[in-house]
């Protein structure tokens, strides 16, 4: 089954997948067992859907599949499939999902400004950095594979195929190609910091929460008052941070420094209700 809120790309993928009666190779044995031998197995795209309640609302009363393959956007949410990953395995956890999307293929590198200056870095860099959170978060809620839209030579029920047949093998998970290279780039920026140290990093459990609030974007009273400290002692800690942190001593370059570093998580930021 597929779940992507896209028509054609629904349409085009459950033609070119049952029209061409197309097969894997899996072992003649359950998945991870030993095995003697292989066997070709046909696969067929028993439906499609838009999002994910229609999904779940179909899987009530027909037998889920083998394979799930979900989109990870849905209606302008980047990350609206890790949902539907989550609920899915929740409530089917032997269903083997694939993520199946154009959002984790490596950065192009960007152009020369029209001024002539080289743009910094740091914005594709930083999109590496999220696109890996993002695989590691979807691993963690249950997804198995990542397989491109966009892989080299254009979409081919091939490159969903090869995931089919990798899962069918006994292996834990499979990335296709696009997505193996943003992931190698992530873990090399990962190692690099390792190196230089950045990571050597210990937060205490009141200095976290004094990060938090700042990335909440809480007065200065309103941190004051959740950490039961008084307003001088909450300056001194965030002299401390920026210190140790080596920046400006500013609330945002605080945020902005942590998040890098993943000290702190966006997801986990709560905001004050305002009057």
């Amino acid at each position: 089954m597929m779940v992507d809120d896209e028509p054609l790309i629904r349409k085009v993928v459950k033609m070119e997948m049952n029209s061409r009666n197309v097969t894997v190779e899996v072992p003649s044995s359950p998945r991870g067992g030993d095995v003697d031998g292989s066997e070709m197995r046909p696969v067929e795209m028993v439906d499609t859907f838009a999002d994910g309640p229609a999904l779940l609302a179909a899987l009530e009363t027909i037998a889920p599949p083998d394979y799930l393959l979900v989109d990870m956007e849905f209606q302008g949410e980047p990350t609206g499939g890790l949902m539907i990953t989550r609920r899915v395995h929740e409530r089917y956890p032997d269903v083997k999902i694939i993520i199946f999307s154009g959002r984790f293929d490596n950065p192009a590198e960007e152009g020369s400004r029209q001024d002539g200056a080289i743009p910094s870095s740091g914005g594709r860099l930083q999109r590496v950095h999220d696109i890996g959170r993002v695989v590691m978060e979807a691993l963690k809620l249950g997804a198995s594979a990542f397989v491109s839209k966009n892989a080299a030579g254009g979409f081919s029920v091939e490159n969903i195929l090869r995931a089919v047949e990798c899962l069918e093998r006994g292996e834990n998970c499979y990335f296709n190609y696009p997505v193996m290279l943003t992931l190698k780039e992530a873990a090399e920026h990962y190692f690099r910091m390792v190196e230089s140290h950045d990571l050597d990093f210990d937060l205490s459990p009141t200095e976290h929460r004094l990060l938090l609030l700042e990335a909440a974007g809480c007065t200065a009273a309103e941190i004051s008052h959740q950490l039961d400290e008084s307003d001088k002692a909450i300056q001194e800690r965030q002299k401390d941070l920026s210190r140790r942190l080596d920046i400006v001593n500013k609330s945002a370059a605080r945020v902005a420094k942590a998040i890098s570093l993943g000290l702190i998580a966006p997801s986990d930021v709560q905001f004050l209700p305002r009057q």
